[in-house]
């Protein structure tokens, strides 16, 4: 979904919620509108039900962008909207890795274990478990490598789109042990039952795996800098 077909619709509004000043300050400088939440607040997507409470209409959907994750897939945010409004409680998307970018995953987690987060999914597209991890793990790996060209491993792109109501259940129950094991705030949607389905998109321009580390950003100020700017019109 391109730019136009988001952003100019009547029922779409674009926020920055952050507990910082100087992030609020800077998101209205370039033209946007930022709340301001509670820095007690523990996670990214209850910092997104508190911004859209905060709006005078409710929104039906929420879908929050985290800001450790900043380059996105060409149509990651359409494609978890159109699940949305397909029916589905929460939506994210993933990356098929193929033996290539499997091979430089395992190579970025040997420096950054808990940077990068990969997902077993159903054949339906829901997950099933996500983790810091790399899942599933592949006997007789040569012998697949040999016959198929794509790995079975996806890579979660961290974007979250939520039905309001599901993501009022999510904050309303505290960190979950295997949440708080892995640092994965979407196990608590699993571990409460709550169905996570997930979208199959294209890799970006260039694959940041998530900024969590200072090594995380190092590396993408270098590729940025590189090949500039790969942010695509959302």
């Amino acid at each position: 979904m391109a730019r136009s077909a988001i952003a100019d619709r009547a029922d779409t509004v674009f926020v920055v919620a952050t507990d910082d000043g100087d992030i609020a300050d800077h998101a209205q400088a370039v033209g946007c509108q930022a709340v301001m939440t509670d820095s007690a607040i523990a996670t990214g997507s209850g910092r997104a039900l508190a911004a859209a409470l905060a709006i005078p209409d409710a929104p039906r959907f929420v879908v929050n962008l985290q800001g450790d994750s900043p380059f996105q897939p060409q149509g990651a945010l359409g494609a978890v909207i159109a699940a949305l409004e397909q029916g589905a409680e929460v939506a994210t998307p993933v990356i098929a890795l193929d033996w290539s970018a499997l091979d430089g995953l395992r190579e970025h987690k040997l420096r950054s274990p808990f940077s990068g987060t990969t997902c077993a999914r159903a054949p339906d597209g829901r997950a099933l478990w996500f983790s810091k991890t790399i899942i599933p793990a592949i006997r007789n790996e040569e012998r697949l490598r040999a016959s198929e060209p794509r790995s079975p491993v996806w890579r979660h792109v961290g974007l979250y789109g939520y039905a309001l109501d599901a993501l009022r259940r999510f904050e309303a129950c505290p960190p979950t042990a295997l949440e708080t094991l892995e640092g994965l705030e979407q196990l608590r949607l699993l571990e409460l039952g709550i169905p996570v389905m997930t979208v199959a998109v294209d890799p970006p321009v260039f694959d940041s795996s998530g900024i969590d580390t200072e090594a995380d950003i190092v590396r993408v100020e270098r590729l940025i800098a590189e090949h500039g700017d790969p942010t695509p019109a959302l």
